[in-house]
């Protein structure tokens, strides 16, 4: 590729032509960003502290601009890379109620692999015809401006990876200081791209933080010397943790009403007012990380990955399957979806379960009891198709050995966006009657009840083969629905308290009496586990949150920190 020579004055009014689209570009930029305020996404700021977003903005759309072909649509096609980062990532704000990183670059391929065909089409198109346009105007000419144009580029990008400390500094000191609680207050006052290069640099420094958390003799005998209120013998009752995907319970929407009642009846009595909240860390997807705090006992705090699962390399984090197998119990964790999704096979071994079992459809050489079998339209297996599937198997694991204490742990699928029923197995019965159009919801609402009928004859079930034992069900998260959060917003999901559509049903049956606690975390749920296990005595020597209600938010979740790291640095060896 050879650098061409170009006429002074033709350079001269490209540039200019250039710097006037640039001013436009800022112009369009800035009518968006009220747009995207106007629609739900983050508030439209002009501070002068943006005044770094404008400049990185603008340097992409000349980059590009310099890269394509001189046609009459070189401007438009100069800021389609830039209109797509920021309304790619506005999209991912509305869906699932967080900021995008760069490392969420990583969850596109899980992506593809759990949407249905239909929409993973769709998005294929949307992410490739940007692409293929802006290749076919590509030009392969260089010239010296475009060289020195190009300069900045790998220089910034090799400080998040080589200097991330220094390029967090610089961005602290030119920007308002980025918030601890917040991602999105910190993207409204200093803009989105800013942000991502802050949050891949922040990632950086929390890699590095890891090496000094690394004394797996230390940490394993610190987990152990936690679990000496339970080694007298308390802890030999079994344990039942069920992770339920999206199930979301439409009678907390306080301006939704219902042509009938969306709940079974046989759910209503065994559980009556007795449901209670525990708190995710994610809304509308990323399962994995509702799981790793479920598992793990430590918030999922996002600082080396996106999904924290993906970090794991096998070995052992001491989590609560490994805590439970040092009190002697046989762990096996019964996922109903692919393996390879969010790491789950290194996941599971890491967090300590003796066995793990995926469908037999998606691992042929296994030898697991589950099987996915065709779900038809509904495309997810059926709650009552799986639990009565873990049933038996828990059934065989207690007549072969009774005397060896089961944690049982499974992870349902039904429920997953976009919520599709059977109209002949699970006809629509239930019409909303509210204002508001949300197909998906509606489709929820439906699923809610045959879901819930399906629990409360598990649960029942349970019960009698197992009436010692520790029951746990609780939700992944809340879908994202069709709007998003304005969907829970437009009709006050718990009556739109601060982080309302975070909250998530808890339910807890203990000896076959339902207990009710009040708001924690999902990893509050560890401690739960170990603290009903030995009467409330792990509880005196470690703490636990269970005598107020949780709040959402980083406080609380920023101040377990080491905690996160140390067990981040040894998941991840």
């Amino acid at each position: 590729m050879q650098i061409q020579p170009v006429n002074s004055a033709q350079q001269r009014v490209r540039w200019r032509a250039a710097w006037w689209h640039g001013v436009v570009v800022l112009l369009l930029l800035a009518g968006y960003l009220l747009l995207s305020e106007s629609i739900g996404a983050f508030s439209a700021n002009y501070s002068w502290r943006l005044w770094l977003e404008g400049v990185v903005a603008l340097y992409l759309y000349g980059l590009t601009y310099l890269l394509l072909r001189p046609s009459p649509w070189r401007s438009v096609l100069a800021a389609l890379p830039l209109l797509l980062l920021y309304l790619g990532g506005d999209l991912f704000f509305l869906a699932f109620g967080k900021v995008f990183r760069l490392i969420n670059l990583h969850e596109v391929p899980e992506l593809f692999a759990v949407l249905p065909l239909s929409y993973g089409l769709l998005l294929g198109v949307v992410m490739a015809l940007p692409l293929a346009l802006l290749l076919w105007q590509l030009s392969w000419r260089m010239h010296r401006t475009l060289l020195l144009t190009l300069l900045p580029l790998p220089l910034v990008i090799g400080l998040v990876y080589t200097a991330p400390a220094a390029l967090s500094t610089v961005i602290v000191e030119v920007t308002d200081r980025p918030v601890k609680y917040s991602d999105a207050k910190s993207v409204e006052q200093n803009g989105r791209l800013t942000m991502m290069l802050y949050r891949e640099a922040q990632r950086q420094l929390a890699l590095n933080e890891l090496a000094p958390h690394r004394h797996r003799e230390v940490y394993e005998a610190a987990q152990r010397a936690r679990l000496q209120p339970l080694q007298a013998g308390k802890a030999r009752r079994n344990v039942h943790l069920i992770v339920l995907e999206s199930f979301l319970d439409p009678r907390l929407f306080t301006r939704l009403n219902f042509s009938a009642p969306p709940v079974h009846p046989e759910f209503d009595a065994l559980f009556g007012d007795k449901l209670g909240y525990s708190l995710s860390s994610v809304f509308g997807g990323a399962t994995a990380q509702a799981e790793f705090e479920v598992l793990c006992g430590v918030p999922a705090l996002e600082r080396l990955s996106s999904v924290e699962f993906n970090v794991f390399s096998g070995a052992n984090a001491a989590c609560l399957p490994w805590q439970l197998g040092q009190l002697g119990y046989y762990s096996s964790a019964s996922n109903i979806y692919k393996p390879n999704f969010f790491n789950a096979v290194a996941g599971y071994q890491g967090t300590g379960f003796s066995v793990s079992h995926f469908p037999r459809e998606f691992a042929p050489a296994s030898a697991s009891y589950l099987s996915f079998g065709d779900p038809g339209v509904e495309e997810y297996l059926f709650d009552g198709d799986l639990l009565d599937q873990n049933l038996n198997y828990v059934k065989q694991q207690l007549n072969e050995a009774p005397e060896r204490p089961l944690f049982n742990y499974l992870l349902t699928i039904y429920g997953h966006t976009p919520h599709l029923l059977d109209p002949e197995l699970r006809p629509e019965r239930i019409e909303l009657i509210s204002d508001y159009p949300d197909d998906h919801l509606t489709r929820a609402v439906n699923q809610f009840y045959y879901r819930s009928e399906a629990i409360a004859h598990y649960v029942k079930k349970l019960i009698e083969i197992d009436p010692q034992g520790l029951i746990i069900l609780v939700s992944d998260h809340v879908p994202p629905l069709r709007n998003g959060p304005n969907t829970y917003e437009a009709l006050h999901y718990m009556d739109n308290r601060e982080g309302a559509y975070y909250y998530n049903r808890l339910a807890i049956i203990d000896r076959g009496e339902v207990k009710q606690l009040p708001t924690i975390h999902h990893y509050d749920i560890p401690s739960l586990v170990l603290n009903l296990l030995s009467e409330g005595e792990y509880c005196k020597s470690s703490d636990c949150p269970f005598d107020s209600d949780a709040q959402p938010g980083s406080a609380e979740r920023e101040s377990k920190l080491t905690a996160y790291l140390e067990l981040m640095a040894h998941a991840s060896e």
